[in-house]
C-alpha cells in the first residue's frame, strides 16, 4: 500500500463516465478503456474525494454513518490505495483547483 496519511486529501480523477447502479456505480475510465464497480462503501471514499475531506474527516464520516465504534482508518486507506493505483482519485493539492 502506498502512504496514505490522514491528513492526506483526494480529488476524482477527470476523464471518467459513472453511472448510478442499486448497488454502487460503474465507472467506465475512458482514457485506459477500462469499467470499474464500486461497492456502497467505496462509493462514499469516492465521492468524498472532493478536495475537502482528509483521510480522518472520510474515516468519522464512516463511522458516524455506520455506527462504528471507531473510524475504520485502515479500511478508508486500503480503500483509497485501490482507488489510486487505478487512476480513479488522485492526490489533491491546492494548485491542482487552478487548472
Amino acid at each position: 500500500m502506498s502512504t496514505i496519511e490522514l491528513g492526506d486529501v483526494y480529488a476524482k480523477a477527470e476523464g471518467h463516465e459513472f453511472n448510478q447502479v442499486p448497488d454502487g456505480y460503474v465507472i467506465y475510465q475512458t482514457s485506459r478503456d477500462r469499467v470499474h464497480f464500486l461497492n456502497p462503501t467505496a462509493v462514499i471514499v469516492y465521492e468524498l474525494c472532493d478536495g475537502k475531506h482528509t483521510v480522518e474527516a472520510i474515516g468519522r464520516y464512516m463511522q458516524e454513518s455506520f455506527s462504528l465504534p471507531t473510524p475504520p482508518i485502515d479500511e478508508v486507506k486500503t480503500c483509497l490505495d485501490t482507488l489510486l493505483k487505478e487512476d480513479l482519485v488522485k492526490p489533491w493539492t491546492p494548485s491542482s483547483s487552478a487548472a
